[in-house]
């Protein structure tokens, strides 16, 4: 299979071709590899590829045979290298497979790489200075977002159909939204962390995809979701496989749009008429949609200090282990400036103030649970503007502090974090573009905790009406057929 019929494909697509005998798991790899060598260079996506060690069975799964590949964060391979994308971890190999990565081979995935991202996952653009930035397939000059922008890149360049991503503040929504993919962050406790942690960052991160596709989104949760032995809390079991929900009809839904994101930041005029187009769209498809204004329960400098101070902590003792593992320093030579001032921020972090911070997730999370009470979905814009040049998040971050850099992150992407905090599923779908740019736009759906499959049903109605799968970046020009 060369290049240009490989990328005519998403994952289950692909999975059936392999099924039914007419193209081998060996034959994917290497157009995957082929892919990756014709766009790498440009986008800079991918850490570092491998030798597949994973032999599926065709047909075991509906993903078997698929490339695939992981995030440089969250998940381990065993005798692989994760680094993070710090020069604090670089060399790191991991001693063996994580849970995640246990299911993602029972799941028939060939997994050939890592992807990149931002340094230990502490930004919302992919531009650590371990790997180099990470660079839009849509418009080379800006970011492919972050934290998971390689898998972002990486997906909307055609190297592979789906792929691992992690969510903390945005991390799968924000590089969906710039790259023109669908991404979903599930419930917390959705999928497992284990077996080294538990939880990270007390709860707001959780694994997740990003893809071409509905359906392949809701493939892959369902073969990784469910809890293991040991974990805090688990999500409540889905009544059917989310491969059945993107097929059903969501039926009217309550729709609350929030035009003004917490925080004060104004939205760009392209994207506010991205989300004015939507509001259209929802109505024509027999949704109830209203104007909404849920509050976080605290105003937003709270929620902005409140999430440094969960951020941060984690942070000092993520990167006092790591650099007592490796015995490197921890300095300038090792970690770029916005971490290690989170690092300092950190450590004058007390714990009544960590506590203080517990309580106002807690906050939170209840406010917005009464939002969905009168609501079934939140819609707002996905982040406020256009993908952002390469180098907006680094300019000046050398002055700022570790509150000062959480606070530049949500401003840029107000509308994202408050979902990780409340532990609810959301999702980026990439619905327009713009005229004037051809830049994709991503409209975020929020639902209440354990409801993943009402968006999906509606992710699976949006993409039926107006499908966004035609569209291909620019860096497909030269290398893929467009499909």
């Amino acid at each position: 299979m060369d290049i240009t019929e490989y990328v005519r494909h998403d994952a289950v697509g692909l999975a059936e071709l392999v099924a039914r005998g007419e193209v081998t798991p060996a034959e994917l790899e290497t157009a995957a590899r082929a892919a990756e060598r014709a766009v790498g260079p440009r986008i800079n996506a991918v850490a570092e590829t491998w030798p597949a060690d994973d032999a599926p069975r065709p047909g075991s799964t509906p993903l078997a045979g698929v490339p695939f590949l992981v995030k440089d964060l969250g998940v381990t391979a065993a005798g692989r290298r994760t680094e993070l994308g710090s020069r604090l971890a670089a060399g790191q190999v991991a001693d063996g497979d994580s849970t995640l990565m246990t299911r993602l081979r029972r799941a028939g995935l060939v997994t050939f790489g890592r992807t990149t991202t931002p340094e230990m996952a502490y930004s919302t653009t992919t531009e650590p200075v371990l790997y180099g930035a990470t660079r839009n397939p849509w418009d080379l000059s800006r970011s492919a977002g972050g934290s998971s922008g390689g898998a972002g890149a990486a997906v909307a360049a055609g190297i592979v159909p789906v792929a691992h991503a992690t969510d903390a503040a945005g991390s799968i929504r924000i590089p969906a939204a710039y790259n023109g993919l669908f991404g979903l962050k599930p419930t917390r406790g959705r999928v497992p962390m284990g077996p080294a942690v538990d939880e990270i960052f007390n709860g707001l991160a959780v694994h997740g995809s990003v893809s071409r596709t509905v359906r392949d989104s809701a493939a892959l949760l369902d073969l990784v979701r469910g809890p293991e032995p040991g974990d805090p809390y688990a999500a409540p079991e889905p009544p059917r496989p989310y491969a059945q929900e993107v097929t059903r009809e969501p039926g009217p839904l309550r729709i609350g749009v929030l035009t003004r994101p917490w925080g004060g930041r104004p939205v760009a005029p392209p994207v506010a008429g991205a989300l004015a187009r939507t509001v259209l769209l929802l109505e024509s498809l027999g949704h109830r949609v209203t104007e909404a204004e849920p509050g976080l329960g605290v105003d937003w400098e709270e929620f902005v200090l409140a999430n440094a101070r969960l951020w941060t902590v984690n942070l000092t003792a993520w990167i006092d282990e790591l650099a007592a593992a490796l015995g490197r320093p921890v300095d300038s030579s090792t970690l770029e400036p916005p971490t290690l001032a989170g690092y300092h921020y950190g450590r004058r972090v007390g714990g009544a103030e960590f506590v203080t911070a517990l309580a106002v997730r807690n906050r939170v999370s209840r406010s917005l649970a009464r939002t969905f009470e009168d609501h079934d979905v939140l819609l707002s814009p996905t982040v406020p503007d256009l993908p952002v040049p390469l180098g907006t998040h680094g300019r000046g971050a050398e002055a700022l502090d570790g509150l000062g850099w959480l606070r530049r992150i949500l401003d840029l992407s107000p509308f994202t974090a408050a979902f990780n905090v409340a532990g609810t599923p959301a999702m980026s779908v990439p619905l327009t573009v713009d005229s004037g740019t051809g830049l994709p736009i991503g409209m975020q759906f929020a639902a209440g905790y354990g409801h993943e499959g009402r968006l999906f049903r509606l992710a699976g109605q949006l993409e039926r009406a107006d499908s966004w799968s035609e569209r291909t970046p620019a860096v497909w020009a030269g290398h893929h057929r467009s499909r």
